[in-house]
């Protein structure tokens, strides 16, 4: 079966707590992300932090961006090959809720 190309999550905003941005669909998944856009949607700058981990996860040490500052009304993106086991989380923290718009794409297929 080939993998299929998709929208992996958002847009929606990322929460000024550790939010669950992906969570994998099942056990027989895994993902690849290749595209992370993230728009500050305020006038102010905002940093953000993405982990890769447990669901709700924030643990030091699983970060993949770590206070990334992004100006107002610009944007931030990441283009690559990021995989994502059955079992693995995308999580989030802004320095502000409701600031911070993300969309993610990528494409799944069966383990």
């Amino acid at each position: 079966m080939a993998n299929t190309l998709k929208r992996i999550a958002g847009p929606a905003f990322i929460a000024a707590s550790a939010t669950n941005i992906y969570t994998p669909p099942a056990s027989t998944i895994f993902t690849k992300i290749a595209h992370i856009h993230i728009a500050n949607v305020t006038a102010s700058i905002i940093t953000f932090t993405l982990y890769i981990g447990a669901t709700g996860g924030s643990a030091s040490g699983t970060e993949i961006a770590k206070n990334i500052s992004v100006a107002p009304n610009q944007t931030w993106d990441y283009y690559g090959a990021l995989f994502m086991a059955s079992t693995d989380f995308l999580t989030g923290i802004a320095s502000a809720g409701s600031s911070l718009t993300i969309l993610v794409e990528g494409e799944q297929g069966v383990v």
